[in-house]
């Protein structure tokens, strides 16, 4: 019952999760610059270096951190994505970290290329491969940090059951 559960709010998680990116991914070339323009101002608002410069390299500048700013974007929403999908299939003892990975991996990029042909038919929008590829990027991170937490989880498990068999033999 308790791990029915968890994979509810893990589902939760990701539905609204895709809503997000799908929300983001339905603004038009305008909306969508707007937002990406009002977050790179706000960092470049606190660069010496950016208030200091000529008109002319700030645009640079500007152009160069929203393109960043961007990719980051879709890095880390896919990074979470991957992250809940494999804690979702944790939750599926049947299956191996392999087969888990391999599946969170599978649905990231399926999602991640229909998310950039949805774009396709937004006003002011396009469909980037390389976005499929950072979007993946970001899930294989997300399922990496699974990962790394099972593994601390199950050493620190290890040691302190080593911890109570040793009290219980002295």
């Amino acid at each position: 019952m308790k791990i029915n559960i968890i994979r509810a709010i893990l589902i939760l998680l990701l539905i609204g999760t895709f809503g997000i990116i799908f929300g983001f991914s339905n603004q038009n070339g305008e909306q969508s610059a707007g937002i990406s323009t009002k977050v790179t101002k706000m960092f470049l608002e606190n660069s010496k270096k950016y208030q200091e410069s000529n008109e002319n390299d700030k645009e640079i500048i500007f152009k160069r951190t929203q393109k960043i700013i961007r990719k980051l974007a879709h890095f880390s929403i896919y990074t979470l994505v991957g992250f809940l999908l494999m804690l979702l299939f944790v939750t599926f003892n049947q299956l191996t970290n392999k087969k888990r990975a391999i599946i969170s991996t599978i649905i990231g990029i399926i999602y991640a290329s229909s998310d950039e042909i949805h774009q396709k038919f937004i006003a002011g929008r396009s469909a980037q491969i390389t976005d499929v590829y950072i979007d993946t990027l970001g899930v294989i991170l997300g399922i990496l940090l699974v990962v790394f937490i099972i593994k601390v989880y199950e050493k620190a498990k290890n040691y302190y059951k080593q911890k109570d068999n040793e009290k219980v033999e002295s």
